[in-house]
C-alpha cells in the first residue's frame, strides 16, 4: 500500500484506552448535547411547512389548547405531514450514520460509505425494478428487495476492488463505477416505464415526503436491531482498528466480523432507502464528523460511543439539510426539491476535503501501458484497417436501423435525390445522429486516453472525474433557466466543463498535481455537479423532466448537423496537437521523475493536456449528452491491440470510441422500436461488464 493511501485511510484511529469517571462523563455529555441538538432542530423542523401553521400554533397545541378552531388543522398538519417527515428524517439519519461508521471502521477507509460502495445505488435500482414491472409488494418486502440489491452491489464492489482492505482510490473508483452502472440501469427503467415509475426520480434523490407515520414506525424495529448489533460488535471493531494481524492475535474472527458488519450496514441502508430513497452521503459525513469530534473528546473514538454519535449526527445532518433547504427556498419553493440534494453537496465537500489530506505517493505502481508490450507496425496498420472497417459498418448500421429498417439501396437513392419522402425523412434524421454518436465517441475516447495517462490511473476517465458532470451542469443551466439556443448551450457546456477541470486542479494542487489526489477530488466534484444538475432539473417545468433526463442519460435524439460541427472542429484541431505531443504523453505515463529528467515541464504539460481533455469531454456532452465508460473502455482496448505508445493508441482508441457509441446508438434506436433507449445507457450496459472484468483482473 502506498503512503498516500495510508494517510487517507488512517480511520478509525487506535482505540482510546481512557476509562474511568472522566471518560464516562465526557461520553455522556457528548450524547446529551447531540440528543438536545436533535430535539431542538426537530422542533424547528416542525414549524416548517407549506401550511400557515407556525410556532405559536404548535406551542398552543402542545400546551393542550386544542379547543379553538385551528386545533383540527394543527392536528391534521402534524399527523399527516410534519411528524411523519420529522420521524423519517431522524430514522434515516440514524440508520445511515450508523451504517457509514460501521463500513468505515471495517474497511479502515475514511471514504467508505453506503454511497461510495454503491449500496444505495443497488437498493434504489432493485426498488425501481420492482416498481417498473408493476410488482405490488408490502413495505417489509420492499425492505427485503432493497437489502438484496444493496448487498449484491456492495459484494460486487468489494470483490472487484480486492476486499475491504483495498486502497482508497481503488475502492472509490470501483464503487463510483458500479454506482454509475446501476444508476444507468435505473435511468433506463425510469425512461422505459415512465407511467409505472412516476415520482421515482425525485424520490431517487432522497425525499422525506411521507403520507403517514407507518413507514417510519415499521422501520424503527429494524433500525433498533441494527443499532443493537453494531453496539454488540463495538469491541471487535475497536480491536480491528489495530489491524488484521493484531485482531487475529487477540482472538477476533476477522472474516466473520467483517461479514456481519457489512450485512448490518447494508440492512440499515436498505431500510433508509425504503423509507426516503437514496439520501446521499449522510453515511459519509456523519462518521467523519464523529471522528473529528473524537479529536476533541477522545473517548468518542471508542465504538460504543462512535456508533451512536454517528447516528445522532446523521439525524442532525438530515434535519438541518431539510430545514435549511426550506428556509433558503421557502417551503413552497422547496416542495419539489429532495432533501438528498443538499446532503449530496455535503458529501461532495467531504470527499474533496478528505482527498486534499492525501499525501503525495510518488509514482504509480503501474502506468496504464505497463502490461502492454510493443506491437509491430504491421499489426498496428492491420488493426487500424479492421477498426476503420468496423466503424464504417457501424455507420451503415446506424443509417439503416430504426423503427423503419432500410436497405443499402435506399441510401444510394437518397444520395441521388430520388428516394421516397418517408425514406428521405428517415435518413435526414439519422445522418446527424450517427455523426454525433461516432464523433462524440471518438472525442470521449481521446479524452479518456490522455486522462488515464496524465493521472497514471487506468481506471480514470472524464465521466468519473467530474468533467462531463460539469459540462452537463452548464448545458442543463441553459435548458432550464436561460432558455437559450444551441450556440449558448455549447458555450456554457464548454465553459463550465473547463471551469470544473480548473476547480478540480486548483483543489488538488499541493506542491504539484498528485494523480491520486486529482482522481479523488474529481470524483467528489463530480458528485457535487450532479447534485446541482438534479436541483436544476427538479426546479424546472416538471413536464420537461423526461426530456431532460433522457438528454442527461446520453442521447442523439433531435440532433442536427449543426450539433455535429463543433465536435468535428474540435477533433480536427486537437487530434494533431495531441499526436504531436505523443513523446510527452509516453513519458507522463511512466512516473514523476523521468519526464523532468528528459526536459518535460511536468505540471504545465499535465495541466495543458487535462485542459484539452476537458474541452473534448464538454463538447461531446453537447452532442450526445452525458455518456460514461467510453473514455475508460476504448483506451484499454486500444492498448491491448496496438500497444502503449500514444502515436498508435490515440487513433485506435478514437476508432473504438466512435464505433462503441455509434453501435450503442443504433441498438438503442432499434431494439425496442418505436421506443428508444438513450445511447448513454446502452454504453453503460456494454461498458460496465468490461470495467468490472478490468478491475477484477487488476486486483493483484
Amino acid at each position: 500500500m502506498r503512503a498516500g493511501d495510508r494517510r487517507l485511510r488512517r480511520l478509525p484511529p487506535r482505540p482510546v484506552t481512557r476509562r474511568g469517571a472522566g471518560g464516562i462523563l465526557a461520553g455522556a455529555a457528548v450524547l446529551t448535547a447531540l440528543v438536545t441538538a436533535v430535539a431542538l432542530v426537530g422542533l424547528w423542523h416542525l414549524t416548517q411547512g407549506t401550511s400557515d401553521v407556525g410556532l405559536t400554533d404548535l406551542l398552543r397545541y402542545l400546551a393542550g389548547r386544542r379547543s379553538d378552531a385551528r386545533a383540527v388543522t394543527v392536528t391534521e398538519v402534524l399527523l399527516a405531514s410534519r411528524l411523519p417527515r420529522l420521524a423519517a428524517g431522524i430514522a434515516v439519519g440514524i440508520a445511515l450514520g450508523v451504517a457509514g461508521a460501521m463500513l468505515q471502521s471495517v474497511s479502515r477507509n475514511a471514504l467508505a460509505s453506503p454511497d461510495t460502495l454503491a449500496v444505495t445505488a443497488g437498493s434504489y435500482f432493485a426498488l425501481s425494478a420492482v416498481a417498473a414491472f408493476g410488482l405490488a409488494v408490502p413495505l417489509w418486502a420492499s425492505g427485503a428487495v432493497a437489502f438484496v440489491g444493496g448487498l449484491l452491489a456492495a459484494g460486487v464492489v468489494l470483490a472487484i476492488a480486492g476486499g475491504a482492505g483495498s486502497s482508497t482510490t481503488r475502492l472509490i473508483l470501483a464503487g463510483s463505477a458500479v454506482a454509475m452502472a446501476l444508476q444507468a440501469g435505473t435511468s433506463m427503467l425510469l425512461i422505459l416505464f415512465e407511467a409505472e415509475t412516476t415520482g421515482l426520480y425525485a424520490w431517487g434523490s432522497g425525499s422525506l415526503t411521507q403520507l403517514n407515520l407507518e413507514a417510519s414506525l415499521r422501520a424503527l424495529p429494524v433500525i433498533g436491531l441494527g443499532l443493537l448489533a453494531a453496539l454488540l460488535l463495538s469491541r471487535r471493531l475497536d480491536v480491528l482498528s489495530l489491524g488484521d494481524d493484531a485482531a487475529s492475535t487477540l482472538g477476533i474472527p476477522v472474516t466473520s466480523t467483517r461479514v456481519v458488519v457489512v450485512l448490518c450496514a447494508v440492512l440499515l441502508t436498505a431500510v433508509s432507502v425504503t423509507v426516503a430513497g437514496p439520501m446521499a452521503f449522510v453515511g459519509l459525513g456523519a462518521p467523519v464528523l464523529a471522528r473529528l469530534l473524537g479529536g476533541l473528546v477522545g473517548v468518542v473514538h471508542r465504538h460504543h460511543l462512535l456508533i451512536p454519535v454517528s447516528g445522532l449526527l446523521g439525524a442532525l445532518i438530515v434535519l438541518l439539510a431539510d430545514v435549511g433547504l426550506r428556509a433558503l427556498l421557502t417551503p413552497q419553493g422547496a416542495a419539489a426539491i429532495p432533501t438528498g440534494i443538499p446532503t449530496a453537496l455535503l458529501g461532495a465537500v467531504m470527499i474533496v476535503v478528505l482527498a486534499r489530506r492525501l499525501r503525495d505517493s510518488g509514482p504509480a505502481a503501474q502506468p496504464p501501458q505497463a502490461r502492454i508490450g510493443l506491437r509491430s507496425l504491421r499489426r498496428f496498420l492491420l488493426v487500424l484497417a479492421v477498426l476503420g472497417a468496423l466503424v464504417a459498418a457501424v455507420v451503415l448500421l446506424g443509417l439503416l436501423a430504426g423503427s423503419l429498417w432500410l436497405r443499402t439501396g435506399d441510401i444510394l437513392l437518397w444520395l441521388r435525390g430520388g428516394a421516397p419522402e418517408l425514406i428521405a425523412r428517415a435518413l435526414t434524421d439519422r445522418l446527424p445522429r450517427v455523426g454525433a454518436a461516432v464523433l462524440a465517441g471518438a472525442a470521449l475516447a481521446l479524452a479518456g486516453t490522455v486522462v488515464q495517462t496524465t493521472v497514471r490511473n487506468p481506471l480514470a476517465e472524464p465521466g468519473l472525474l467530474g468533467i462531463t458532470a460539469g459540462a452537463g451542469l452548464g448545458a442543463a443551466t441553459v435548458v432550464t433557466t436561460l432558455d437559450g439556443g444551441r450556440l449558448l448551450m455549447i458555450v456554457c457546456a464548454v465553459l463550465v466543463g473547463v471551469a470544473t477541470f480548473a476547480l478540480i486542479a486548483l483543489l488538488a494542487w499541493r506542491r504539484g498535481l498528485a494523480p491520486e489526489r486529482f482522481v479523488l477530488v474529481g470524483i467528489g466534484t463530480g458528485y457535487g455537479m450532479s447534485a446541482l444538475t438534479t436541483f436544476l432539473l427538479l426546479s424546472a417545468n416538471p413536464f420537461d423532466t423526461p426530456t431532460i433526463l433522457t438528454w442527461l442519460s446520453g442521447t442523439t435524439y433531435g440532433r442536427s448537423l449543426g450539433d455535429v460541427v463543433p465536435v468535428l472542429i474540435a477533433l480536427v484541431l486537437i487530434t494533431p496537437l495531441l499526436l504531436g505531443m505523443h513523446r510527452e504523453l509516453d513519458l507522463l505515463a511512466i512516473d514523476e521523475d523521468t519526464p523532468r529528467v528528459l526536459g518535460v515541464r511536468l505540471e504545465r504539460t499535465r495541466l495543458a493536456v487535462m485542459g484539452v481533455a476537458a474541452v473534448l469531454a464538454s463538447i461531446s456532452v453537447v452532442a450526445v449528452g452525458v455518456v460514461g465508460f467510453v473514455g475508460l473502455v476504448a483506451p484499454h482496448l486500444a492498448r491491448a491491440l496496438v500497444g502503449g505508445r500514444h502515436l498508435r493508441t490515440i487513433p485506435a482508441a478514437m476508432l473504438l470510441g466512435g464505433g462503441l457509441v455509434g453501435l450503442a446508438d443504433a441498438l438503442g434506436r432499434s431494439l425496442i422500436a418505436p421506443a428508444q433507449i438513450p445511447a448513454g445507457l446502452m454504453v453503460a450496459v456494454l461498458g460496465a461488464p468490461y470495467f468490472v472484468w478490468l478491475l477484477w483482473r487488476s486486483r493483484a
